[in-house]
Parts: C-alpha cells; sequence; structure tokens
C-alpha cells in the first residue's frame, strides 16, 4: 500500500506536468473509490462520501476545508444531506498532478479520524 497519505503537497507552478497514462493507472491502484471525471476538458477526481445525516456530512466538510487550508490545494466540495461529493484537481495546470492523489488519499482517511 502507498503512503500518499504521509506525503506533503508540493508547490505547483503553471508549467509542472500533469499526470502521464501510466501514472494515472498506477495511482488510481492507491485510491480504488476514487473515479477519474473529465469536466470542462479537465481531467479530476472525484468520490461521493454518505453519512447518516446533514451534521455529519458538514462535519466531514469542515475537516476537509481545514486539511485543504493546511495544504494549500483546495478542492470542490458540494455539501448535501447525508452527503459529500469531493473533487480534486491542479487549478494551475488544468488537470491532474501527483498532489491531487496526495489529497485524495488524505481525504479517505480523514473518515477514521
Amino acid at each position: 500500500m502507498s503512503d500518499l497519505k504521509e506525503m506533503k503537497c508540493e508547490a505547483c507552478r503553471a508549467d509542472a506536468p500533469k499526470v502521464s497514462d501510466a501514472e494515472l493507472k498506477s495511482l488510481m491502484r492507491e485510491i480504488p473509490d476514487w473515479a477519474p471525471v473529465v469536466r470542462d476538458g479537465v481531467m479530476q477526481l472525484e468520490r461521493v462520501y454518505k453519512f447518516k445525516n446533514f451534521k455529519l456530512a458538514l462535519a466531514f466538510t469542515n475537516k476537509l476545508a481545514e486539511l485543504a487550508e493546511a495544504e494549500f490545494h483546495h478542492p470542490g466540495i458540494f455539501l448535501e444531506w447525508g452527503k459529500v461529493t469531493v473533487t480534486w484537481w491542479t487549478h494551475a495546470i488544468g488537470g491532474l498532478h501527483k498532489n491531487d492523489f496526495i489529497m485524495a488519499a488524505k481525504t479517505d482517511a480523514l473518515l477514521n479520524d
């Protein structure tokens, strides 16, 4: 098992490379509950988390917001009753960077906190 959740995001510039197809395939094995999606031509990672009620979904959202601020990498977050949809991608490069996979793994780890 990878230690993605133990890694830190690195500063990402507009000329940073997007993950290759081979890297994408390998990294997706480390976060099997996530799915790559393409929106407006931009590859992103997405996962839907389900909760028993709004209060638990909101608490998870708040923990995720704190994590995002600490790592200075921010996802799309859609909060609903009993559900939070999280989408990671690197805005600066218009696609996926290894940072997004690190953050997806860290997001999953929030469930055990």
